[in-house]
């Protein structure tokens, strides 16, 4: 993790193995793209698996498609391997951010990416095993 930077967006909690992505404006390729490409350079530096938090409330548009989706979802599986299982949470109230993110859940079943769809913070931070405190940093002032 040392050698890592961060996007603005983007924490890590070591203590708690948690990354939390929150993406602002517009979620495109661009953006997933940078989240994927952090994920897998803290995967690949971390000794221990790490749950993840991707809050997409704040986004304003969205600019991507099933094709890509499908794509990202095959990806993660593949270059995640056979490591311990992990659960990843996303917090979506966007009709098109929820049905991508039920698409990466469905295609990511039976593999140790646990991807659970939210609308909740509480019941996100429940599942994650989290305080929903870290959940809610930056978050009262935009909803």
């Amino acid at each position: 993790m040392n050698n890592i930077k961060l996007p603005p967006d983007v924490e890590f909690y070591e203590d708690i193995r948690l990354i939390v992505w929150r993406p602002h404006g517009l979620v495109d390729k661009s953006a997933v793209n940078k989240i994927i490409t952090v994920i897998a350079e803290l995967e690949t530096t971390s000794k221990e698996p790490f749950n993840r938090f991707s809050d997409t409330v704040r986004a304003d548009a969205v600019d991507l498609n099933f094709e890509y989706i499908i794509h990202v979802s095959l990806y993660r599986r593949s270059f995640y391997g056979k490591r311990p299982p992990i659960k990843s949470a996303i917090l979506a109230t966007d009709a098109t951010l929820i049905h991508y993110a039920k698409v990466h859940a469905l295609l990511t079943q039976g593999s140790p990416i646990n991807v659970r769809v939210f609308q909740d913070r509480k019941e996100a931070a429940r599942w994650l095993g989290v305080p929903i405190a870290i959940l809610m940093a930056d978050a009262d002032q935009h909803e």
